[in-house]
């Protein structure tokens, strides 16, 4: 059987395996975010507190990322990856205990964020640098926007699932079948038959394969600006997971309910753009594409500071879904044609370090606003100040090539 011309990259089996296993996967993990989110603010009530657990989970990513490029660059990858799922399993069965037992506690949120963090950190850039070998370099367009949708989906399936568990049956059962799901990816991974091995070895320390990468990262500028991009949506705009709970609650007056819809709001426009840039996508993507998104996303990010009706929320994070999700796999689709194999590892730990490892930051700014000002200013400081750096980068831009 032959897929369409928008699922090409499926025609590889290698790649429909880790298709199927990560989409499980996916709408569990989507699951336990909108769970624990809810089970933090029932436990202290506190913007911050749930600003900093969202912080604690990508710290790693912040400090470790560079070292997890490399590891992925030398060690094989589909190893790694049976490695840190079946950690991220273990994670979520233990808070799905503690949950069920009545015996969780702040403290034991915060740990166990922090071990996720810790594993995702490996997970993801070699997970993303391995997708060219499920595939082939010719359908890595493809494949990406069908990650993008994948992950998409299981935004718009798992936060809605999760509203629905954790008002009939609690938190614990969220995590629980979180912890089941991972077992698809694994058994995914197990059962493929790319290896993902590393490049000849160059004979160099950890530290100079660092260096390498972000010299490269540096003297190039089509990186350099991508990663820019995804440093300001990265910081003030990508924060959902703080700022879509307050409003649910404090500016819409909706339960569990209604906020795992608003986040499957997000999910919804995100598989749409997906699912747009998988049919439509022919090589690398335009530059005003990549500016147009990000511009996109921050200005509806300050649109919603105003808003005040549940459905009006729907449609702007709709929107906000579609133009996150164009940008987030024009940047991904442009590093990976532009990096050589040998740095594939690095770059996409840099493009990690970006989207994810600095959400601390912008966790524990948009988290001090809210709880000092309210959900409204959280909104508009972090929206604005995202247009503004996305327009100083595009001027820089025009005038590079200029």
């Amino acid at each position: 059987m032959r897929f369409p011309t928008g699922l090409r990259a499926l025609n590889h089996r290698d790649y429909r395996l880790f298709f199927a296993g990560q989409l499980i996967s996916l709408v569990g993990t989507w699951m336990q975010r909108v769970a624990q989110s809810w089970l933090v603010l029932e436990l202290t009530d506190s913007p911050f507190k749930l600003g900093l657990i969202s912080a604690l989970q990508s710290v790693p990513m912040l400090c470790f990322a560079f070292i997890a490029g490399v590891i992925a660059d030398r060690l094989r990858k589909r190893r790694l990856l049976i490695g840190t799922q079946s950690t991220l399993m273990i994670q979520a069965f233990i808070l799905a205990v503690l949950a069920w037992t009545g015996r969780v506690q702040y403290w034991h949120v915060a740990l166990l964020a922090t071990c996720y963090g810790l594993a995702f950190t490996l997970d993801m850039p070699t997970r993303q640098s391995f997708v060219v070998e499920m595939a082939s370099k010719e359908d890595l367009p493809n494949a990406i926007a069908l990650n993008s949708a994948m992950v998409s989906g299981a935004r718009m399936v798992g936060p809605a699932v999760a509203g629905f568990l954790v008002d009939r049956y609690g938190v614990a059962s969220a995590f629980g079948l979180n912890g089941l799901s991972f077992v698809a990816v694994i058994l995914a991974l197990a059962a493929m038959q790319a290896e993902g091995l590393p490049g000849p070895p160059q004979g160099t320390s950890i530290r100079q394969d660092i260096a390498a990468g972000l010299a490269y990262a540096a003297r190039t500028p089509l990186v350099a600006l991508v990663l820019s991009l995804l440093l300001a949506l990265g910081l003030f705009v990508m924060n959902h997971n703080v700022l879509v709970p307050l409003l649910a609650r404090d500016v819409l007056h909706e339960g569990a309910h209604g906020f795992g819809l608003l986040m499957a709001a997000v999910g919804t426009g995100a598989i749409v753009g997906a699912l747009t840039v998988a049919t439509l996508s022919k090589g690398a993507p335009p530059l005003s594409l990549l500016l147009g998104t990000a511009a996109a996303a921050s200005g509806l990010t300050v649109l919603l500071a105003a808003v005040r009706d549940f459905w009006v929320a729907m449609l702007i994070l709709t929107l906000v879904g579609i133009s996150q999700i164009v940008f987030l796999a024009s940047c991904n689709t442009t590093l990976q044609l532009v990096v050589p194999d040998r740095m594939r590892g690095r770059i996409m730990s840099l493009y990690a370090f970006v989207w994810v490892g600095v959400t601390p930051l912008g966790s524990l700014f948009v988290g001090t606003i809210a709880d000092w000002y309210g959900v409204a200013a959280a909104y508009a400081a972090g929206g604005g100040v995202a247009l503004v750096l996305i327009l100083g980068l595009a001027l820089l831009a025009r005038r590079g090539r200029a």
